[in-house]
């Protein structure tokens, strides 16, 4: 069956945990905070983390205080872009990735349940954000739910 790997896991739990602390007014966090809060290797969060900065989801800011910030508001990044950022693309068969070349193609109805499936899994994760993200992560938690301010009414 298809698994998310531990990277794209730990990189959805390494931007909930900056998403979390975005909506609570803190915009920067050691990846030594996040490793401790998240239990997860810091040496793993380095690594993660710099697709993340690649794909402009995150930033590193300097100084007392510094650490890295998600580049925008939570409900406006998806969990399919991160996903996409650690992972790569998120095809369920080699043969759906962009440029494949299978001699089948044409003729394996296999590829269309496939091709299906893959559409509707990448559709679901783009339908989720941060922000929806953070809601479930704060009823679990029994925390207050603070509505980020929508991407709209960001100046």
């Amino acid at each position: 069956m298809f698994r998310i790997s531990t990277k794209g896991r730990y990189g959805a739990r390494l931007m909930l945990n900056l998403a979390l602390h975005y909506q609570d007014g803190q915009k920067a966090r050691s990846l030594k905070e996040v490793a401790e809060e998240e239990a997860i290797s810091i040496r793993y969060l380095e690594q993660i983390i710099i697709p993340l900065r690649v794909h402009r989801l995150v930033k590193s800011l300097r100084g007392a205080g510094g650490g890295y910030a998600l580049t925008r508001n939570p409900a406006a990044i998806s969990l399919s872009q991160v996903l996409l950022a650690v992972e790569g693309n998120c095809c369920l068969t080699d043969c759906l990735e962009e440029g494949a070349q299978c001699p089948r193609m044409s003729s394996c109805a296999a590829y269309e349940i496939w091709k299906e499936a893959t559409r509707i899994m990448k559709e679901y994760f783009d339908s989720v954000s941060l922000e929806d993200m953070v809601i479930i992560a704060r009823k679990k938690s029994k925390r207050p739910v603070k509505a980020a301010r929508r991407p709209s009414q960001s100046k």
